[in-house]
Parts: C-alpha cells; sequence; structure tokens
C-alpha cells in the first residue's frame, strides 16, 4: 500500500496528508477549488519548518515530504489509482454518504475507503457502498503530524483484514491505534464530548468562569488544556455536531448540548478558528489574547 488520497485539506486533512508524505507515502489532496489546496500547501510546509527547526526532520525530510503530495480539485483523478482514500471532509453526514457513493465508483476496487469522522458511523457510511468489507473508520487526532493516538473503527461489516491493514498502517506512521466497534462518539469522543458540554453548563450556570474552570482541570486533573479551551481548539461547530450525533444515536438527555453553545455557534462563534470563542484569539493564529466573559442570559 503506497498511493493515498485524502479527501478535504482542512486542518485535518492537511495534517493527515503531511503525515502519511513524512513517512514516504505517495499522497493525492483533494479539494473542491485550488485555493484551499494552496492554503494547505502553506501549512503544511510551515509545520515542516517547525520540525526542521526543532532538529525532528531534516531539510531534506521536508522536501521529500513535498515532493510526496500532488493536489487535486477532481475527485475522480485524484482516487483512480489509490490503494487506500482517507476522507477528512466537514463533520456533516449528508456531505460524507455523497462522497462515499462517489469514492464507491472512482476509486479501485480493491481500495479500502476510510472515514476521518469524530462520530458518525461508519456502519451508514458503508450502507452507501458496495464494499462494505473495506469501509473503515481512521479518526486521527489534531495536530495530526504530532498526536500519536489513531482510532480505528470497525464499522458493521469491516472485514478482520481491513482491519488489519490499517491497524499496521497506522504503525507505519509512527502511531498508536486502538480498535474500537461503531457506536456514535466511539470512545474519544463519547468520553470527551459530555466532560466538555459539562464544563460549558458549568459556565452557563455559573459556577465558574472561563478562567477559573480551565485552570481547575489543568492543574487539578493534569489537563494539558483547559475543556473550554479545547472546545475552541477543536471547533465549537464541530463540538455541537458530535453532542447531537451523541444525543440522537443514543436518546439520552444527558448527551443535549448545552443553550450557551447554540447559541454561540448560531452567533458564529466557533473557537480559535473565527478568531473568538470562550476566548479571544490573536488574528490568523491560536494565540490567547483574553479569557471572555459571559453572563447566564
Amino acid at each position: 500500500m503506497n498511493n493515498i488520497s485524502v479527501i478535504g485539506s482542512g486542518t485535518m486533512g492537511n495534517g493527515i496528508a503531511h503525515t502519511f508524505a513524512q513517512f514516504g507515502y505517495s499522497v493525492n489532496l483533494i479539494d473542491i477549488n485550488q485555493s484551499a489546496l494552496d492554503k494547505a500547501l502553506q501549512t503544511i510546509t510551515k509545520n515542516l519548518d517547525r520540525q526542521v527547526a526543532k532538529g525532528t526532520l531534516s531539510e531534506h525530510q521536508k522536501s521529500e515530504t513535498l515532493a510526496n503530495i500532488k493536489t487535486h480539485t477532481n475527485i475522480e483523478a485524484g482516487v483512480k489509482n489509490a490503494d487506500l482514500v482517507v476522507e477528512a471532509a466537514t463533520e456533516n453526514v449528508d456531505l460524507k454518504l455523497k462522497i462515499f457513493k462517489d469514492l464507491d465508483a472512482f476509486a479501485p476496487a480493491e481500495a479500502i475507503l476510510a472515514s476521518n469522522t469524530s462520530s458518525i458511523s461508519i456502519t451508514q457510511i458503508a450502507a452507501v457502498t458496495n464494499r462494505g468489507d473495506k469501509v473503515i473508520g481512521m479518526h486521527f487526532m489534531n495536530p495530526v503530524p504530532v498526536m500519536k493516538l489513531v482510532e480505528v473503527i470497525r464499522g458493521y461489516q469491516t472485514s478482520d483484514e481491513t482491519t488489519d491493514t490499517i491497524m499496521t498502517l497506522s504503525e507505519s506512521l509512527q502511531k498508536t491505534p486502538v480498535e474500537v466497534n461503531d457506536y456514535p462518539g466511539f470512545v474519544a469522543n463519547r468520553i470527551l464530548m459530555p466532560m466538555i458540554n459539562e464544563a460549558i453548563y458549568t459556565l452557563y450556570e455559573g459556577v465558574a468562569g472561563v478562567y477559573e474552570i480551565d485552570t481547575v482541570m489543568k492543574l487539578g486533573m493534569a489537563h494539558p488544556m483547559g475543556p473550554l479551551q479545547l472546545a475552541d481548539f477543536i471547533g465549537l461547530d464541530v463540538c455541537l455536531a458530535i453532542l447531537k450525533v451523541l444525543h440522537d444515536g443514543f436518546g439520552n438527555p444527558k448527551y443535549a448540548p448545552c443553550p450557551l453553545l447554540v447559541n454561540m455557534v448560531a452567533a458564529g462563534k466557533k473557537g480559535a478558528k473565527t478568531g473568538e470563542g470562550f476566548y479571544t484569539y490573536t488574528s490568523g493564529s491560536k494565540d490567547l489574547i483574553v479569557a471572555n466573559k459571559f453572563k447566564k442570559s
């Protein structure tokens, strides 16, 4: 397995492309417009420069990594020779189903189709294809080049052979793959999102402020980042989408999104990517300026 296609060039997609390319795989990075792809290559270059500055990568390795990445705006051309396709599009079920129908039509019959979804059912995604045994979840963590975990999600039809291939492939990227079964939120987000939601409720109900809540969790629970800052980093719209999947999937009110989260997303305050969420950020970066003040109303 050498030819990897990545669908979507956003934060996760460019990180996945970067990681595969760094470890010698040929990567086709696919998005609907060239400007998004150009931005992704700039981000990958900047992240590679950071690795070179830290001494974890040589200039030659940086050049080889970039040479391993080609960009495409046409999905058919981008996946026609793929051994593996990793979909990293927006966390929207209708969009993902459309993409997988197209992938099933355009990718080689023997290709494995993986989704980087953080919560959407792999079984549901596989059902729109004619290769359910070759559809699997490959949930990377952000930032992909740094984080070691890959959550490998088996759908109802996913074969042992496909699972073993993806576990071994993940290890070739110096990642630690963990196999889980296909239920809403899998493991990572089934545990993480209720914690984030409860932190938002703690703010919403006036128990403490943003800085105070995050400080308690960092210093008291040894979390490297507080849950509210982490929510900003993930994207508040993404957090809301995952909570809705959990709430719909289990029908349990404990997964109901906090009204404050719903309102913030409706107002366009989606975290670091929009410059404001629970914190305000320096334009064009994820550097904190200040923890924002909130009222219950």
